[in-house]
């Protein structure tokens, strides 16, 4: 198996799990959170609807700038919508994920920067793998969230509490 196969099977692994868990989100809490500090739901879940669309960015460029393309949070009116971003990210990552041509690239250096601050310079392998653990910890905040609002809560890798064997 290739580190590209590997990479596509994480995550579509991934998507299978996320997929469920933006399927209960309750849309009457978007302007919920936890904690003053914490996004609210509607931010957490479009960023996670977001992300898998790194990939695909990640191939495309050598760099994100947060200076020269500040993070616009994205707001959508139901989770239809939000659905839809999911999936539209999902296919863009895909097609590189897809391509054998893309094997030779996960070497290649991307770097993440906001102006001449330099947050990391690294393997374009690194950056899909962060990018895939990225979804997986942002999951891992929304199921605190559903958790606090009642919501019956999906296995991720194996049944929740709300399930069982």
């Amino acid at each position: 198996m290739t580190r590209l196969e590997i990479l596509k099977k994480d995550f579509e692994n991934e998507v299978l799990t996320t997929r469920k868990f933006l399927n209960i989100v309750p849309e009457d809490k978007w302007d919920w959170k936890p904690h003053p500090k914490s996004m609210n739901l509607m931010q957490l879940t479009t960023h996670i609807a977001e992300l898998p669309g790194w990939p695909a960015m990640v191939f495309d460029t050598s760099e994100l700038d947060f200076a020269a393309f500040p993070y616009q949070p994205t707001v959508v009116k139901d989770r239809k919508e939000l659905l839809e971003i999911f999936e539209r990210e999902v296919e863009k990552a895909g097609k590189y994920l897809n391509d054998p041509e893309n094997e030779k690239k996960l070497d290649d250096t991307w770097t993440l920067r906001e102006g001449d601050t330099v947050y990391g310079v690294n393997p374009k392998l690194d950056v899909v793998r962060m990018s895939i653990n990225q979804t997986v910890h942002h999951r891992a905040q929304l199921g605190v969230f559903l958790r606090l609002l009642d919501v019956p809560i999906p296995g991720s890798y194996g049944p929740s509490a709300d399930e069982s064997f």
